[in-house]
C-alpha cells in the first residue's frame, strides 16, 4: 500500500478509537518485513507500552527484531524545553534581570500551548536526527485536536519566528547606529532564532513531501469520529497536509449473530455507507471488532494482516 511505503507515517484519531493499535500494528508489520522501525508515541495515555506488555519510556528501547519504541512525555519535554530557553539567555540578559525572567519562563509551563511547543520540538529532533537510524519513522500521536495543532506549527511558527527576526534585525540596526561605530553587534537571540526557523523549514519540507510521508487516520464506524475526520481532513487540507488512508475499526464481524448485535449492524451499516460516501479520496481499511482486546503480539498480527491485505 502506498501510504505504507513511506519513511515517515503519522497515525490520528479521535481517542479511544484503536489509533494506538494501529500504530504499533503498522510498526510491528514494518519491522517483520525487514524495515528498522522506531515507533514514537506522543500521546499522553502512551498505550504502546501497554500493548507491548513493556515499560517503554523516553530513551529508544527495543521491542522485537527491527523494531524499536519511545514515549515522548510532555511534562519532561516542556521541563527541557524551558531549560534550554534559560541557557540560550544566559550571558544576554543583565544579571539582575534574570532572575525574573526564570520566574516568567517557569510560570510559562503551565501555559496553553507549552506542552505543544516542547513536544514539536522533540518531534524535530526525532525526525531530523533519528531517520538516518531508522527505515520507518511511525507517530502514534494523541486526539485529533492536539494532532492538527502538532502538525501545522511548522507553518504556524515559522510565520512567528520570521517576524521575531525581523524585529530584532532592526532592534540590532538601531542599536549600532546609537553607538556610531558602525560595528555589528553580537546577538546570541537572533542567531538561536535563525537556527530554528532553519530547522522548521527543514521539517516542514519534510512533512510536505510526499514521497517521505503519509498520513493515516482511524476512526470507528460512528457518528462523531465520522464528523471529527472529516473536519480534520479538511483542515489538514489547508496547510497541504493530505491524509491518504484510514483506518476504519471494530466493525461488527460478519460473522457476529444475535438479535441484539443484528439490530446493531443494522445501525452501523448506515455509518458504514456514510464512510464510503464521505472519504471518496482516501484508501478505506475495514478492520473487524475483535472477540478480544488487543494485549499480546500474536493478536496484533492478526490485527496487522487487515492492514495489508489491499
Amino acid at each position: 500500500m502506498e501510504v505504507l511505503e513511506k519513511s515517515i507515517i503519522f497515525v490520528g484519531g479521535k481517542g479511544g478509537v484503536g489509533k494506538s493499535t494501529s500504530a504499533a500494528a503498522i510498526a510491528l508489520k514494518l519491522a517483520q518485513k525487514g524495515y528498522k522501525t522506531l515507533l514514537i508515541s506522543t500521546d499522553p495515555a502512551h498505550n504502546v507500552g501497554d500493548i507491548f506488555d513493556l515499560k517503554i519510556g523516553g530513551k529508544i528501547k527495543g521491542i522485537v527484531k527491527n523494531l524499536y519504541a519511545l514515549e515522548i512525555d510532555p511534562e519532561i519535554e516542556t521541563n527541557n524545553y524551558i531549560k534550554s530557553v534559560k541557557e540560550n539567555i544566559k550571558g544576554v540578559l543583565h544579571s539582575a534581570m534574570m532572575e525574573e525572567v526564570h520566574r516568567q519562563l517557569d510560570t510559562a509551563k503551565a501555559s496553553p500551548g507549552a506542552d505543544e511547543a516542547a513536544l514539536f520540538d522533540k518531534l524535530i529532533s526525532i525526525i531530523l536526527e533519528e531517520r538516518a537510524n531508522f527505515d520507518k519513522l511511525i507517530f502514534d500521536t494523541a486526539p485529533t485536536g492536539h494532532t492538527i495543532r502538532l502538525l501545522s506549527l511548522p507553518e504556524l511558527m515559522g510565520v512567528w519566528i520570521e517576524g521575531l527576526l525581523e524585529k530584532r534585525k532592526k532592534t540590532n540596526e538601531n542599536y549600532t547606529q546609537l553607538l556610531n561605530d558602525g560595528e555589528p553587534i553580537e546577538d546570541p537571540i537572533y542567531d538561536v532564532l535563525r537556527v530554528r526557523q532553519s530547522r522548521f523549514s527543514e521539517v516542514r519540507k519534510v512533512l510536505l513531501d510526499e514521497k517521505q510521508t503519509g498520513f493515516i487516520f482511524v476512526l470507528n464506524p460512528e457518528r462523531l469520529p465520522i464528523l471529527e475526520t472529516k473536519k480534520a481532513i479538511e483542515l489538514l487540507n489547508k496547510y497541504n497536509l493530505h491524509v491518504t488512508m484510514l483506518i476504519i475499526n471494530k466493525v461488527l464481524p460478519e460473522s457476529a449473530d444475535g438479535n441484539f448485535i443484528m439490530e446493531r449492524k443494522k445501525h452501523e451499516k448506515q455509518y458504514v455507507d456514510k464512510i464510503n460516501k464521505t472519504f471518496t479520496q482516501q484508501q478505506l481499511i475495514f478492520v473487524p471488532l475483535f472477540s478480544q482486546d488487543i494485549v499480546s503480539k500474536k493478536q496484533l498480527e492478526l490485527f496487522s494482516e487487515y492492514l495489508l491485505k489491499v
